[in-house]
């Protein structure tokens, strides 16, 4: 029994060893097959490496990737924000009237504390004069939007009336905004009114030129179409129009809230009242220049806001 357990045992072991033997050889073969394929050809194997490594080392960790793209977006408009800061200091160290940004800070953290506060018409806190700013611009580009939209197509939509209103846009448009703030002095005998004129005419030129190229520019096939269906005048404007013309007229609409609120500071300025440009103007008077500062970042923020949110009604409403 023990040398009949001991031949099987030792004949499991020249089979298990039998068996290694062959697998190292098979590693050995595929070993020697890859090595005679490198020789054979070197250039393409090398080709191989240095790809598969660049692979190996550009893969990224997905966190690593979402740190770069953060890094990315938030990274350079902070260093133009340091820039602007270090120019500024600049300047106020060779200019002692001008406040540097620490002591512009100080003076807006103190100006925003009671922003509404109301000490008469002639002393009120910036919250009331920047509203009724946004008041006269809201008034004026809604009056200008009322007009210049539909008339946009109008000029676009029929030759006669391009060519009828071509030279008096072209004569009016290059016309300074404060131009015309004489004229409605004279016409509605107050300044609030006044300097809402002066934000329609000044509105209304984007949106009437802007919004007409759209409608000139509407394939003629799809007007062919409605031709063929017999389509009403008000289902070609509400169905292929106003559909096409939409990003152009957006465009205007974008372009006339900047001149709007652009214009309204300096008609602000010789009108007087409440609103944000007669506050700089007053604070010219007082001369408090930190005010003034304030009030330069405080019209380029809101005017920010204000395209910022027209970008995203457009976003809402495209019809691509």
């Amino acid at each position: 029994m023990s040398a009949t357990s001991i031949s099987k045992e030792s004949l499991k072991a020249i089979m298990q060893s039998k068996e290694t033997v062959v697998s190292k050889g098979a590693a050995m073969a595929d070993t020697e097959k890859v090595e005679i394929a490198t020789v054979a050809n070197p250039a393409a194997a090398k080709k191989m490496t240095k790809k598969t490594s660049a692979l190996l080392s550009n893969k990224p960790s997905k966190r690593k990737a979402q740190i770069y793209s953060v890094l990315n977006v938030v990274l350079p408009p902070v260093f133009g924000i340091l820039l602007l800061l270090a120019v500024w200091t600049l300047i106020s160290h060779q200019t002692p009237s001008l406040p540097g940004p620490l002591k512009t800070w100080h003076s807006a953290v103190e100006l925003f504390s009671d922003p509404f506060y109301n000490h008469g018409p002639n002393d009120q806190g910036v919250g009331w004069n920047i509203l009724a700013s946004l008041q006269r611009v809201a008034l004026g580009f809604g009056l200008a939007a009322l007009v210049g939209i539909p008339l946009g197509f109008i000029i676009g939509r029929f030759e006669f009336m391009s060519r009828m209103t071509s030279p008096i846009i072209s004569l009016l448009r290059p016309v300074s905004p404060l131009a015309w703030l004489p004229i409605g002095l004279l016409v509605f005998k107050a300044a609030n009114p006044a300097a809402i004129w002066v934000i329609f005419i000044s509105a209304i030129w984007p949106m009437i030129i802007n919004t007409s190229v759209g409608v000139s520019k509407v394939p003629q096939d799809y007007m062919n179409v409605a031709k063929v269906l017999n389509l009403s005048e008000w289902k070609i404007v509400t169905k292929i129009l106003f559909p096409f013309v939409l990003p152009y007229m957006m465009t205007g609409v974008r372009l006339s809230i900047g001149v709007a609120w652009l214009v309204i500071v300096a008609a602000e300025m010789l009108t007087g009242g409440v609103g944000i440009g007669f506050w700089v103007w007053d604070e010219w008077n007082n001369l408090n220049v930190e005010h003034i500062i304030i009030a330069i970042f405080v019209v380029g923020i809101v005017g920010l806001l204000l395209e910022y949110a027209l970008t995203q009604i457009a976003k809402k409403f495209s019809y691509e």
